[in-house]
């Protein structure tokens, strides 16, 4: 076991464990190890159940002794994979990071739960999120302060933050999460991984979240993981109320095509409206990005794709953000954090027209940035955040006063990112960038039309091969 570098990607330790190089076992041990020594700095694992982790890797090893060809196994049969606590694992509780939800363990696994797991995967516990995953830093009552490895001072991001530091430290070789407004591709940048939010449908869970704002995926440190990792997740579901029939070709399978070129590559440097400044370092990683899709001869057009009024769109999705925490079972309503509360009391407010109508607002804005991006561009590069990770706690500032700040001082982190919920095109976050000051992580985002994963994945190889990152290890790890 001292043998296995805990950074080995996850698509490597399945084909290792395949070889009988490694065993399943031996891997749950290895992180459950590195997360009972590194996790005290970090508070990325919320929800521990080691007995059943070692339980599941002990059935995964047999199964591999007893298989005749192990090639024929799941293709991630016995590789250790967390899942974040919004989404339910059966007899495990989901706290949604808050005091108010039910401790109770869940009756069933959500459908994204399940496809990790008939895709060989043992589950290695449950990642922090704020209460009920609603601003950008991995920050709550329940469970504490989630800091990340890069700096213990600085946050890791959210809401799939815990996701993010425990992949960063190296607790877990991949991560499942989920993305309403940049929590897959905001903890992507912070920890300087790679991570895609898909197109609106492409993955289902038990039922559409946010009008269709949030989906699920993985954060990786390889696009190659990220790639297989979605492919797990990209399935028809009949039983969604959205689901496709076929969500396209294997992503896995388009990183073997020949590299895109002769794209056409649009670039914001400045935040939409011009509401907050953008962090110098931020703007750089978007040049950085630009001139290394030049020299794999992309052609960067000086145009910026249409964008909405930042007053009527933020008007239009807080309305359905307001509505976040609905269907989540609630013990003690009363133990809801102050800005939750204030969300929810501002939903309550909404009578069912208004929220109608604000959904058909995003629909029609929806409507009108994606024809006009599919009409002139393949690709659109932005920074993922306007600001460098910031330091934990600073989410809080002024909200003894208004509890809506709350959701104000996020903006900084999300305003490049949640403009892609809404109109549902698929969007990467590459950590192709690290700021001279501080070594912080930074990340460019890089966004494409409706169902072009596979173009973002053959994009995002080509960044990963010119401005490698996958050897980048934090102070903790």
């Amino acid at each position: 076991m001292g043998d296995i570098d805990p950074f080995t990607s996850a698509v490597d330790l399945a084909a290792a464990v395949r070889a009988r190089e490694v065993s399943p076992l031996e891997l749950a041990d290895l992180y459950l190890e590195r997360i009972e020594r590194l996790d005290p700095q970090l508070n990325a694992f919320c929800h521990r159940a080691d007995d059943e982790v070692r339980a599941a890797a002990k059935v995964a090893s047999d199964a591999v002794v007893a298989a005749d060809d192990p090639a024929g196994l799941p293709p991630f049969h016995g590789v250790p994979l967390p899942i974040k606590d919004l989404n339910d694992v059966a007899g495990w509780p989901t706290s949604h990071g808050s005091r108010g939800a039910s401790d109770a363990p869940a009756p069933s696994s959500d459908p994204v739960v399940e496809r990790f797991v008939d895709a060989g995967f043992v589950l290695l516990g449950k990642t922090a999120t704020p209460e009920f995953g609603t601003i950008s830093y991995t920050e709550s009552d329940a469970l504490g302060i989630t800091r990340s490895p890069w700096d213990t001072e600085r946050t890791p991001g959210g809401s799939s933050g815990g996701a993010g530091a425990a992949v960063a430290a190296g607790l877990a070789p991949i991560a499942h999460g989920s993305d309403g407004g940049g929590s897959i591709r905001i903890p992507s940048s912070c920890n300087g991984l790679v991570g895609l939010k898909p197109t609106r449908g492409r993955i289902s869970n038990a039922h559409v979240d946010l009008e269709g704002l949030s989906t699920s995926g993985v954060l990786a440190r390889t696009v190659a993981d990220l790639a297989a990792g979605l492919d797990v997740l990209s399935v028809h579901d009949p039983g969604a109320w959205w689901s496709p029939p076929s969500a396209g070709g294997s992503l896995t399978g388009s990183l073997r095509e020949a590299p895109p070129t002769g794209l056409r590559v649009a670039a914001m440097h400045g935040t939409p409206g011009d509401l907050v400044p953008v962090d110098p370092a931020c703007a750089s990683a978007v040049d950085l990005a630009l001139l290394a899709l030049s020299a794999a001869g992309h052609h960067p057009d000086t145009r910026l794709p249409e964008m909405p009024s930042p007053d009527e769109l933020v008007s239009a999705f807080g309305v359905i953000w307001n509505a976040g925490s609905a269907g989540v079972p609630l013990a003690d309503p009363e133990a809801v954090e102050p800005l939750n509360r204030t969300l929810r009391a501002a939903a309550r407010g909404v009578d069912s027209l208004a929220y109608v109508e604000a959904v058909i607002t995003t629909q029609r804005l929806s409507r009108r940035v994606v024809e006009s991006f599919v009409a002139n561009f393949d690709l659109l590069v932005t920074p993922t955040m306007a600001c460098l990770p910031p330091p934990v706690g600073t989410w809080r500032d002024g909200m003894d006063d208004d509890p809506m700040m709350g959701i104000f001082n996020c903006f900084p982190m999300g305003i490049f990112t949640s403009i892609f919920n809404v109109t549902g095109l698929p969007a990467i976050s590459v950590p192709i960038h690290h700021d001279d000051a501080t070594g912080l992580p930074v990340g460019v985002q890089i966004v494409a039309a409706p169902w072009r994963e596979d173009l973002l994945v053959r994009i995002a190889a080509q960044l990963e091969r010119a401005l490698p990152w996958k050897d980048r290890r934090p102070p903790v790890h």
